[in-house]
């Protein structure tokens, strides 16, 4: 059943009441559940149905900790400068990782159309920002995705727009290029997908080795990209000028 198909599903109360409970609700072998999230996490989905006070909550726990964080590397968290840094870390934690909760097909909003067009489409250097989950430190770089259509094209900037849902998230670079890869292979269903990122991190730069400067490519080739060595050369000629 494809992504489309599922989205028109007609539920039966039964399903309906299901579906409402924060019960994991997960298919084997697709990158896109049934209620939309992709690769989710253990608590994405209590995260995402969380009430307002049930987010407060959340948010200030973890500014509680981030106090006794400042406490154990020998800071005082009641200075001025420090007062309420806390709850300002908590809440860019919550917004660094927002892609937890985001549901693929809102994403999306329904730009897939069906088009004559099999040519390669290509959005390219777009800029990105997460956080290595072996560190929890800063990566940033660049994707470029390129795709040939199978009679169906989706919007330019839902592109971009699942390179952040996937980045918005605790990774290492190299998941989160597969990642992109394998979703947008589920949802168009197209020839093929291609997922070049090149990225900065800063638990190399900052910690560890300690090399500002260096960089880290990843890429992911599906369908004709992985198959045709010219299609694949192509692609990476278009994303280098």
């Amino acid at each position: 059943m494809s992504f489309e198909d599922e989205s028109k599903l007609t539920l039966s109360p039964s399903q309906s009441s299901i579906m409402s409970t924060r019960s994991v609700i997960s298919r084997q072998g697709t990158p896109v559940d049934i209620d939309g999230l992709s690769y989710p996490s253990k608590g994405a989905r209590v995260r995402r149905d969380e009430s307002e006070k049930e987010k407060e909550e959340r948010t200030a726990k973890i500014a509680e900790a981030v106090k006794t964080i400042l406490s154990c590397i020998g800071e005082d968290p009641e200075r001025d400068g420090l007062l309420k840094t806390p709850e300002r870390y908590a809440k860019a934690l919550m917004f660094f990782t927002k892609g937890y909760e985001q549901n693929i097909r809102d994403v999306i909003n329904d730009a897939v159309f069906e088009e004559d067009h099999d040519e390669m489409v290509i959005v390219k250097d777009v800029d990105v920002f997460s956080l290595c989950e072996h560190h929890m430190v800063p990566f940033t770089g660049k994707i470029s995705i390129g795709y040939i259509p199978n009679r169906r094209v989706v919007g330019l900037s839902k592109l971009a727009r699942i390179a952040e849902m996937f980045t918005r998230r605790l990774q290492v670079q190299e998941r989160v290029t597969k990642q992109i890869a394998t979703s947008l292979m589920e949802i168009l269903q197209p020839q093929g997908v291609a997922v070049v990122m090149e990225a900065s991190h800063l638990c190399m730069c900052m910690r560890g080795v300690q090399k500002p400067g260096s960089a880290t490519t990843t890429s992911c080739m599906m369908g004709c990209f992985r198959s045709n060595p010219k299609t694949r050369e192509e692609f990476l000629t278009l994303i280098r000028r």
